[in-house]
């Protein structure tokens, strides 16, 4: 195989971002050195193995455990953040076993406890020993959102995160609390971005689909957000029906803007794509992956 990067192939490909973005609600966040990263997402190699299999437990509780990381940050006192819940906490490396013991035991946490954020916070995948397509085009995207984040006084924190999935639609990145997740995000689209987001909206160039949603209803939500960007940005979506097999869906969609609703159809079809997902997969080839695709949009008589 003549490619070098899985980014780059999936893209040629044309695999869609719509349908990718499964992300757990409940996030468990700990700055830590990313030259410290090792490929598993919540371990870093001057982790104790207490502390990683303490990781290892959260997670198994359905809380993706993240690690962050940026420059000022100082490499033996961590930031901690749990998320939708809007907590930051500072720990000093040697109590952070014992925070997080306290935690799972829903003790009193105060004397670790700082303001909450009141800036949503951006991840963005700098990856690179889970992936070299999170190295590659990861750590620019990250520098230009910072940098436009400062420049601009726009209301988010930035941070370097470890693997967030989808490591062949880099830059992969989401927003904290409401998880947004988005892909392919090149540096000189991060300011439509920022201020996409800043005023509520969605950046459909990059958008991969509500969280909370299945694959083929993100596929018809971002379709659906893609007609009325112009004339209804700001509609809020209400999924009301979906009905078909894996094949084949239709989704019914209410759309309020303005007191105004609107009753949208939505179809979309399956496909089969034969994609590599990592790089780490390039040798072995692509394999089989059922992708979604929205083939009719219909606004209904009332």
């Amino acid at each position: 195989m003549t490619h070098t990067f899985c980014a780059e192939l999936s893209q040629q490909q044309h695999d869609p971002l719509a349908g990718s973005a499964a992300h757990a609600e409940h996030n468990l966040l700990i700055s830590w050195p990313r030259a410290k990263w090792q490929r598993n997402l919540r371990h870093a190699s001057d982790m104790a193995d207490s502390l990683k299999t303490q990781l290892d437990e959260i997670a198994a509780t359905g809380r993706r455990v993240n690690l962050i990381h940026r420059r000022a940050q100082d490499a033996t006192c961590h930031q901690v953040f749990l998320m939708p819940e809007r907590r930051r906490f500072d720990v000093a490396r040697d109590e952070l076993s014992h925070f997080l013991d306290r935690w799972r035991q829903a003790h009193s946490l105060a004397r670790w406890e700082q303001a909450p954020p009141e800036a949503d916070l951006i991840l963005c995948c700098t990856h690179g020993k889970k992936d070299k397509c999170c190295a590659k085009y990861g750590y620019r995207t990250y520098k230009a959102l910072a940098a436009a984040v400062l420049e601009h006084a726009l209301p988010f924190d930035v941070w370097e995160s470890s693997h967030l999935g989808g490591c062949r639609l880099a830059t992969s990145l989401v927003v904290l609390p409401r998880v947004r997740k988005y892909g392919r995000l090149r540096p000189e689209q991060v300011l439509p971005f920022l201020r996409a987001e800043a005023s509520g909206r969605r950046f459909l160039p990059g958008y991969r689909g509500d969280s909370r949603l299945t694959p083929a209803q993100q596929c018809a939500e971002v379709a659906l957000l893609e007609r009325l960007e112009f004339e209804a940005p700001f509609s809020q979506l209400m999924l009301t029906n979906d009905q078909g097999d894996e094949q084949q869906r239709t989704l019914r969609w209410q759309c309020e803007q303005g007191g105004h609703t609107t009753t949208f159809e939505v179809q979309c079809q399956s496909m089969a794509l034969l994609r590599v997902d990592t790089c780490a997969d390039l040798d072995q080839g692509p394999t089989e992956s059922l992708v979604w695709q929205a083939t009719r949009i219909e606004a209904m008589k009332t």
